[in-house]
C-alpha cells in the first residue's frame, strides 16, 4: 500500500470545473472527447490546455454535438483506454440515447455533469433535472459538494468503474454556476505518480482487438436479453459496496474520504434535513442557527445517488423523528415527492420504518434559496410534525402561483 507521507499536494485556488479538469491529468486518462455547453465548457477547456502544454499525454476529439462525444468515449473505452467526457443539460439530454448503450456494453467511462435545469424555456442555471432524467440508465451517480470531493471523487470514479465487479459507467454531478465556476481552496497532486497503485492501468473489461475478435453491442432476442439486463442489475448491486470500498482505500491513502451518506446530529434528533450537492453548505448554516435557538435538527447529504443507498438511508434515519428532503428537480405527475423524497420514501417503507417524509421542492432553475428558507422549511415540517399531519403532496417552496 502507497504510504501517504510520499504524496505531495499543492493548495491552489479553483473552480469546481477546474479542479475536475485537474483529476483528469491526475488519473492518467487517455481519450477525453467534448462539445461545449454551458456551465461545462471550461473543464474541457482546461483539459485541452493541460494537453496542449504537455501536461497530460490524451487524445482530445472535438466533435460535433454530445450524442458524437459519448460515442468517441464509447469507441475508446471499447478499445481499453480510459475516457473522460463532460456535459450538462441539453447536451445530458442529447447523449441520452448513449447512456445505456455505454452501460449496456460493460464500458467505464467516467462523465462530470455540471447539473444544469432543461429547457423549455432556456435556462442556463443550475438544478438537478438533468441528473435525475438519467437515474435510471445504469451509470452509478455521485453527487458531490465541493471542489475537492469533485477532484477527489473524479479519481475515485475510475476505481469504481474498472472494478471487475462493476464494469459500468461513472457520473460525477455537481451543481452548476454554483460549484462549477465558484473557486475554492483545492488540494491536488504534486506527484505525477500518486494515484498510479490505487487506479492502475490495466484493463480487464471486454476490448475490441483483433487478435481475440468479439462483437460488442449485438442484437439480443427475447430469449437472452432479459439477463444481459440483470447482469446490469448484479454490477449495481456489486457496486453499493465498490464504492465504499474505493472511498474507505482512497482515505488510507490519500487521508481525505467522503462516505456514502454525510450527515451530522441526525441521531436523537426531532427532524432531519436531508439533500444533495452545494445547497448543503447553505443547509448547515441554517442548521446551526437552528441549533442556536434550542432546536434539535440533523442534516444529512446523500453522495451516493445510484446505486441508491437504501440500507444505509434506513438505517441512519431510524434515528430522527422525522424527515425533510430538500430536492432540487421536479417529477412531474407525482405530486406526493421529489425524486429524490420518493427514494427515501420507498427505502424507509419497504423495511417497516414509519417515518414521516415532507418533501420540498427548492432552487429550480437556481431560484436563490437562503439560510432563511432553510429556517422557514424546517418550521413548515415542524408544524406538520406538531399537528399529526400528512403531507399529501410535495411543497413548491418559494414559488409564485
Amino acid at each position: 500500500m502507497q504510504n501517504i507521507l510520499k504524496v505531495t499536494w499543492k493548495r491552489l485556488p479553483l473552480s469546481t470545473n477546474y479542479a475536475i479538469a485537474q483529476a483528469v491529468k491526475d488519473a492518467d486518462v487517455d481519450v477525453v472527447s467534448a462539445y461545449p455547453i454551458t456551465p461545462q465548457t471550461t473543464v474541457v477547456e482546461k483539459i485541452s490546455e493541460l494537453i496542449a502544454n504537455g501536461e497530460l499525454k490524451a487524445e482530445m476529439i472535438h466533435v460535433e454535438s454530445e450524442h458524437s462525444a459519448m460515442s468517441a468515449a464509447i469507441g475508446a473505452s471499447a478499445v481499453g483506454a480510459r475516457a473522460f467526457t463532460a456535459t450538462a443539460a441539453q447536451g445530458l439530454e442529447l447523449m441520452h440515447e448513449l447512456l445505456p448503450i455505454a452501460s449496456g456494453m460493460r464500458l467505464p467511462i467516467v462523465m462530470s455533469v455540471a447539473a444544469r435545469a432543461l429547457s423549455a424555456p432556456i435556462s442556463i442555471w443550475g438544478d438537478y433535472s438533468d441528473v435525475m432524467n438519467a437515474r435510471d440508465t445504469s451509470w452509478v451517480i455521485l453527487i458531490v459538494s465541493s471542489a475537492q470531493e469533485a477532484y477527489d471523487s473524479i479519481i475515485q470514479a475510475y476505481k469504481i468503474a474498472e472494478d471487475p465487479r462493476v464494469f459500468l459507467p461513472v457520473m460525477v454531478a455537481y451543481d452548476g454556476f454554483a460549484m462549477s465556476h465558484t473557486y475554492e481552496p483545492v488540494y491536488v497532486s504534486e506527484s505525477p505518480d500518486a494515484f498510479k497503485s490505487y487506479i492502475p492501468k490495466d484493463p480487464k473489461w471486454y476490448t475490441l482487438n483483433p487478435e481475440k475478435p468479439i462483437t460488442m453491442g449485438a442484437l439480443a432476442n427475447p430469449d437472452w436479453y432479459y439477463e444481459f439486463k440483470y447482469q446490469q442489475v448484479v454490477a449495481m448491486k456489486n457496486a453499493y459496496s465498490v464504492v465504499k470500498e474505493a472511498d474507505e482505500e482512497y482515505g488510507r491513502r490519500y487521508e481525505r474520504k467522503y462516505g456514502i451518506i454525510e450527515e451530522e446530529g441526525v441521531e436523537g434528533s426531532e427532524l432531519t434535513i436531508l439533500t444533495y450537492g452545494g445547497l448543503y453548505g447553505t443547509v448547515k448554516e441554517a442548521v446551526r442557527r437552528l441549533r442556536e435557538s434550542g432546536e434539535k435538527v440533523g442534516i444529512a447529504r446523500i453522495r451516493l445517488f445510484r446505486p441508491f443507498p437504501a440500507e444505509d438511508i434506513a438505517s441512519l434515519l431510524e434515528k430522527t423523528g422525522a424527515v425533510v428532503v430538500l430536492d432540487r428537480a421536479i417529477s412531474f405527475g407525482l405530486d406526493v415527492a421529489g425524486p429524490v423524497a420518493r427514494e427515501i420514501i420507498t427505502a424507509l417503507y419497504s423495511r417497516g420504518i414509519k417515518l414521516p417524509v415532507y418533501s420540498f421542492i427548492v432552487g429550480i432553475g437556481q431560484r436563490t434559496v437562503t439560510e432563511a428558507d432553510i429556517i422557514g422549511i424546517y418550521n413548515k415540517a415542524k408544524d406538520y410534525l406538531s399537528k399529526g399531519e400528512a403531507q399529501k403532496e410535495s411543497v413548491y417552496w418559494g414559488v409564485r402561483e
